[in-house]
């Protein structure tokens, strides 16, 4: 009797130790897609490739990256935001999916807290660059030449509300000058339109300038100067204290376990120290202190969504 009331009471469970076995798969049981909302080709492409295959020996499945390009970086995040919080599909992106999209894309849904920050893997300056051969000197000349010529200067950047535009938009307010909004799709047609002379100034992520010898950098948006540009001063040498912040790295969705937060970190922080992708982080002009695990990275996001809406509100109010 015994027997058959313990044999009773075991098959009983075996619905409540179905659900449970699946909670307690191993992770990750399919292959982890990395989403990048841009388009191949640039810096940030190159970046999420080193790393999805430096992580992918730290995972028992392949990491594979998708570019999902459009409206800025919506489309792709939005997507991410909208899957399944398993672990299997994170996002590759600077922090504005969290500081930016949710005011300049809120027809995508995206809110602050649509995603939980895993690690970060890059730390970009900004710069502003124009032709060799420019008469514009200096910041002070910039400054100059935009009060003798209202309306009639031009600056080109990768797009609206990007970091570079944020970044242009913090120096005219602080000269207090006007010029003229060019947005583009990319760094590299910025660049081109630099060197036409169809736009005065290029507002660039510093990375795209290097090993090129046809552009000037006139002057860095950061705190200190970039051991990659040494003779390129910084915006506050040159009295103008514009520093914006541009890092990013590994999302997932906001309801992924916390167990899962912390495999992918421990794998994100692996590949991050190998030399390989350390060497890609170099060539794209990364500062050598690059990476934060998940919680100091959540709190720099956290400053950053902060600095940026007060920049935000400026934008929107002119």
């Amino acid at each position: 009797m015994l027997t058959r009331r313990r044999l009773a009471a075991g098959v009983a469970a075996l619905p409540l130790l179905a659900p449970m076995a699946r909670a307690q798969e191993a992770f990750p049981s399919r292959p982890v897609q990395i989403v990048l909302p841009y388009p191949p080709g640039n810096a940030i492409d190159l970046l999420v490739r080193a790393l999805a295959q430096q992580m992918a020996p730290h995972l028992p499945q392949p990491v594979v990256v998708m570019n999902r390009d459009g409206a800025a970086g919506a489309v792709g995040s939005a997507f991410v935001a909208r899957s399944a919080p398993d672990g299997h599909t994170l996002l590759f992106v600077p922090a504005l999916v969290a500081s930016v999209l949710p005011v300049t894309q809120a027809a995508s849904g995206l809110q602050v807290n649509s995603f939980r920050p895993i690690c970060q893997v890059f730390s970009n300056s900004m710069a502003l660059v124009v032709r060799p051969d420019s008469p514009i000197r200096d910041l002070a000349d910039l400054q100059a030449r935009a009060r003798a010529n209202p309306g009639r200067m031009t600056y080109g950047t990768l797009g609206i509300t990007s970091i570079p535009h944020l970044a242009m938009v913090q120096w005219l307010r602080a000269a207090g000058v006007e010029i003229e909004h060019v947005p583009f799709r990319a760094d590299a047609q910025v660049l081109t339109e630099v060197l036409a002379g169809r736009i005065d100034v290029g507002s660039i992520v510093l990375g795209s300038a290097a090993g090129r010898n046809d552009v000037r950098v006139l002057a860095v948006f950061d705190r200190a100067r970039h051991p990659d540009f040494p003779n390129a001063p910084t915006a506050v040498e040159q009295g103008f204290d514009v520093a914006p912040a541009s890092f990013g790295g590994l999302f997932a969705p906001a309801a992924t376990p916390e167990d899962r937060i912390a495999r992918i970190e421990a794998a994100c922080e692996r590949a991050a120290a190998t030399e390989a992708y350390r060497t890609a982080a170099r060539g794209a002009s990364q500062p050598a202190d690059f990476y934060l695990g998940r919680e100091a990275f959540a709190r720099r996001l956290a400053e950053d969504v902060a600095q940026k809406a007060e920049i935000l509100r400026t934008i929107q109010l002119n």
